[in-house]
């Protein structure tokens, strides 16, 4: 949700992407890790933390820190779970670079070879996508498109998230530029099974999990029991200013080859053992071949670079690309490869540096991305023997450029507002059913003289109807974590409503959130446009 990795307007997204401007020296773990964490955890109000470094193939920190859920006394270990979101997109190209050495695909081999019945919206990408074009977000959907399809929780199954695909206008021409998207991770997911006839869960966990000793790691929440060594996802609400509060998990077995899987530190060590070792395993074997990780760790679609907030002007890269499931960028002459990973109330990071045999592994059970990048910058610094930087007020204040600039864009919105403006038609006549060929079914139903919008395939999706001005009404959804988004009824020349679009009301609300994408019309209109 998302994670998704800067990927989008999202406050949370942008701090997690900027972590890879750090700095890292000594071949030990920083002598004042643990107070660092420490205050890491009370500037940024994190529940519960677990830390990994690991160098030269050697495990030298895996430990957690404070509580996995609010109000409860169990403590975060180096065995707690966590939700790793994007971080589970590396496992996909793992999978799929397992199977070009196996000779079973090519990176460049069409989709529609594996997937004949798939289609996208131009018929030439559908002919042209290529394995390679799903995982590299360069497929011409725009950033997050579709992702309401599976989060925050719905009905949808993998197979219906597919052929939702092909209603989904592109935003660009396919590989003219990066776009981050998770719909193509699912796709990704599905050529795996589709090529060994295994579900892409039992594939990562017969032949990624269980080759590297990731015992405790499974795949999507659903497969938790109470009593288990879990953290609790906690949130503030969509715009982080809420007071913190435990939230339910997400149920993301749909999108699990985007953002479903649950490991820890523990586990996570090993993942990036093998990674750091080209996909070397300690007993000789190999997870995938040298050629496949130096392909995985290639640049392959330009990411634009964007000027950070002013607190964090010194971290601005030279050079930014995403390979196969990693992003990637220079640092200090040294080449960053990592990936971050945000689902609702929870956040991953990991961050390598291939040169030094050093990864950095930090998970949160939190939405503040500057919490993640204030510990792996840290980090970063005392290996690379690099001048210390007192990240954690560097993340503050950037958080605080950041939420200022939003709450002023917000605050010129409201002056811009057209005041004493009336709806053109009575509240009544805006209820009914309505249609989006991608997502489904809406239903807008007048309650007591207000408008209340239902997504039908998300149950969480329930919200309020303001009027605004004219035609558009804010909606604020009654789950806080929801963003609010602005709903505008476009009249035809007959006086009678021709479609409704969306858009957030706000900078801060995540990517995944593709209100823009959508454009329903009322249902019996768009049933007679289908037929």
């Amino acid at each position: 949700m998302r994670l998704r990795l800067c990927r989008a307007s999202s406050l949370l997204t942008c701090l997690l992407i900027l972590l890879f401007a750090v700095s890292a020296a000594a071949q030990n773990a920083p002598p004042d890790l643990d107070a660092w964490v420490a205050r890491t955890m009370k500037e940024f109000e994190v529940p519960g933390i677990a830390v990994a470094i690991v160098k030269d193939g050697k495990v030298m920190v895996a430990k957690g820190y404070g509580v996995r859920k609010l109000g409860e006394p169990a403590p975060v270990d180096a065995d707690t779970l966590f939700g790793i979101a994007s971080n589970s997109k590396a496992f996909t190209t793992a999978a799929l670079a397992i199977l070009v050495d196996e000779g079973k695909i090519k990176w460049d081999d069409p989709v529609a070879k594996y997937l004949p019945s798939f289609a996208t919206y131009d018929a030439y990408v559908t002919r042209e996508l290529t394995v390679r074009d799903l995982v590299t977000h360069r497929s011409g959907l725009g950033l997050g498109a579709g992702d309401l399809m599976f989060w925050p929780d719905t009905d949808f199954t993998r197979e219906q998230v597919l052929a939702g695909a092909r209603y989904i206008r592109p935003e660009s021409s396919l590989r003219s530029k990066y776009a981050y998207n998770n719909l193509m991770f699912i796709v990704a997911g599905e050529v795996v099974h589709a090529v060994t006839g295994r579900t892409w869960d039992d594939f990562i966990r017969e032949r990624i999990f269980a080759p590297l000793g990731m015992k405790a790691s499974r795949i999507s929440s659903v497969t938790f029991k109470p009593g288990d060594n879990v953290a609790w996802p906690h949130s503030r609400g969509w715009r982080l200013e809420g007071t913190l509060t435990p939230i339910a998990m997400t149920k993301d077995d749909t999108w699990a080859a985007a953002a479903g899987v649950k490991t820890n530190v523990t586990d996570l060590s090993k993942w990036v053992i093998a990674q750091l070792n080209a996909g070397a395993l300690p007993d000789g074997k190999r997870l995938f071949s040298e050629a496949q990780s130096k392909e995985m760790w290639a640049p392959h679609t330009i990411i634009r670079i964007t000027e950070p907030p002013t607190p964090l002007k010194a971290t601005k890269a030279k050079f930014s690309a995403y390979g196969l499931g990693w992003t990637m960028r220079d640092f200090h002459g040294k080449k960053l490869v990592g990936h971050g990973g945000a689902l609702t109330g929870m956040l991953s990071q990991v961050a390598l540096i291939p040169e030094e045999k050093l990864g950095v592994i930090v998970l949160t059970n939190q939405e503040e991305g500057g919490a993640l990048s204030a510990i792996v910058n840290h980090v970063f610094d005392s290996y690379l023997g690099l001048e210390p930087t007192d990240w954690v007020t560097a993340y503050k204040a950037a958080r605080a450029e950041t939420m200022a600039k939003a709450h002023a864009a917000e605050k010129k919105q409201t002056a811009e507002r057209a005041a004493n403006t009336r709806p053109s038609l009575p509240l009544a006549n805006y209820a009914g059913d309505y249609q989006d060929p991608w997502y489904g079914k809406a239903v807008i139903s007048n309650e007591n003289g207000r408008l209340v919008l239902r997504m039908t395939r998300t149950p969480a999706m329930i919200g309020d109807l303001e009027h605004w001005h004219y035609d558009t009404f804010k909606v604020v959804f009654r789950d806080k974590t929801i963003p609010d988004a602005f709903l505008t009824f476009a009249l035809d020349n007959q006086g009678t409503i021709g479609h409704v679009t969306m858009v957030p009301t706000s900078d801060i609300a995540d990517f995944s959130f593709d209100y823009q994408d959508l454009l329903f019309k009322p249902a019996k209109a768009a049933t007679a446009a289908a037929q």
